[in-house]
């Protein structure tokens, strides 16, 4: 075959090729959006399902309301994260409050928590709802000898931080910035708690 005649074959060829590649990528964008359709609600329902489980274990006291369909949102400055309080009422009364908080100072990036608040703004509990911290480090900040700290603290108080910057919460071990990070989201949930309180 002459190199004439292989140069025409190659560009006879060349469209062909794209051809077939774009109709590839098609039917796999197709494919993968039916699956995000088919998946989508489960996923959410699955994880509404979890941030109900963690109101009620955040939230003191005893209640009669549903917390989740009473929730109050409020859109950030950014316009894209939020913040959800959740009021715990018996009768009309407000027992406590639970706050869906975030914060982007995460060793892994984007954290959420769900924070339980008396009506002194001390907490009740917490509950991490999502992260991408360290496994076996960063991940640590779930287990009770880190939370435990927190139940009874006021973020309001000074010593609400970690020791390494003059507070009175001790970090988990080779992971201060999952800590400082939990801390600036429980810090927003309070804050959030604190308007709500005054009406604002």
């Amino acid at each position: 075959m002459s190199e004439a005649q292989k140069n025409k074959t190659v560009s006879s060829s060349l469209p062909a090729m794209i051809l077939s590649l774009t109709g590839v990528a098609v039917i796999s964008a197709a494919i993968l959006g039916g699956v995000y359709q088919l998946t989508k609600e489960p996923i959410q329902k699955a994880k509404n399902a979890m941030e109900l489980a963690a109101i009620k274990e955040v939230l003191p006291g005893d209640f009669d309301n549903d917390p989740y369909a009473d929730r109050i949102t409020r859109t950030q400055k950014d316009g894209r994260n939020v913040i959800e309080l959740y009021p715990a009422r018996r009768g009309k009364e407000v027992k406590g409050i639970a706050v869906k908080s975030y914060t982007n100072k995460a060793f892994g990036g984007h954290m959420e928590v769900i924070v339980g608040f008396y009506l002194d703004g001390t907490i009740n509990n917490f509950k991490i709802i999502e992260q991408k911290e360290t496994p076996g480090l960063g991940t640590k900040v779930n287990e009770e000898k880190f939370s435990g700290q927190f139940k009874g603290a006021n973020p309001a108080h000074e010593g609400f931080k970690v020791r390494q910057d003059g507070g009175e919460i001790d970090a988990v071990t080779a992971a201060t910035i999952s800590s400082r990070a939990v801390i600036d989201a429980i810090k927003r949930a309070h804050k959030a708690y604190r308007k709500f309180n005054a009406g604002k």
